[in-house]
């Protein structure tokens, strides 16, 4: 795929990505799924922290849908923030036995968001012509 279809693709995923951090990440640690999406033991002000930095980056993903090659930094960050964070999830998962179901949770959700974002983010960044 080639820059032009990426830019095409890119405001739809950063939309759904927001929507995501914003809407399901509270309902997946609390009811749908707390093994695969949460932590033992439970630990509520963690959890707040979790929900309240990633629907913060969740609206500022759908601000950055607009024009994402002036939002690189944004998304990048996410890009990298994100593979971080699902790694050093991934090495405490498989260290402690009690948390193997982020496995198959959120370590996966977030290396997706990572490579997606990763694999739709134009490679060559378009120069501002001065003389325009």
């Amino acid at each position: 795929m080639d820059d032009i279809a990426r830019a095409k693709y890119l405001p739809i995923a950063l939309v759904a990505v927001g929507l995501i951090f914003i809407f399901a990440i509270y309902p997946m640690m609390m009811w749908v799924w707390p093994s695969g999406w949460g932590w033992s033991p439970r630990q509520p002000e963690y959890e707040q922290m979790i929900m309240g930095i990633y629907a913060t980056l969740g609206v500022f993903l759908i601000r950055a849908a607009k024009n994402p090659v002036a939002n690189a930094s944004l998304i990048w960050f996410t890009v990298w923030s994100s593979l971080v964070h699902a790694t050093i999830m991934l090495l405490q998962a498989l260290y402690d036995h009690t948390e193997r179901a982020n496995l198959m949770g959120d370590i996966p959700a977030l290396y997706f968001v990572a490579l997606l974002l990763w694999y739709l983010m134009p490679k060559h960044q378009f120069k501002k012509n001065d003389n325009a």
